[in-house]
């Protein structure tokens, strides 16, 4: 019998080349160091996303280097909500917008902006 690991560094969230050019534009124009995924209580379904363009981590964050330098950190308290989530940014018609699959969300709210995790 074998222990398997988890190393939460390796697997906390995957995120698209897409999403990758995204965040690296957004960097470039901001000239802040790093992307920080969160979430807080939010709505009537309870979590809503939050991501914030910033200069230094959190105590807690960790830290994901991306392709072209960029860096995700992820609030390490957030993690059982966004833990296998994958960011990616969609252009839907003329709108463009990241998208969360989120494999733990098991109900959003009406208007779409909080969601609930199993």
């Amino acid at each position: 019998m074998s222990i398997a690991s988890f190393d939460p560094q390796q697997q906390a969230v995957l995120v698209t080349p897409s999403a990758v050019a995204h965040f690296k534009r957004q960097l470039d124009k901001s000239q802040n160091k790093a992307v920080r995924l969160s979430v807080k209580q939010s709505g009537c379904t309870g979590w809503m996303y939050v991501v914030d363009l910033v200069d230094e981590p959190k105590a807690n964050d960790l830290h994901m280097p991306l392709a072209d330098g960029v860096e995700l950190l992820v609030d390490s308290e957030s993690l059982s909500v966004v833990g296998g989530t994958e960011i990616d940014y969609v252009t839907e018609g003329v709108n463009r917008q990241l998208k969360f699959n989120n494999p733990r969300v098991k109900d959003y709210c009406g208007c779409g902006e909080s969601f609930s995790v199993s």
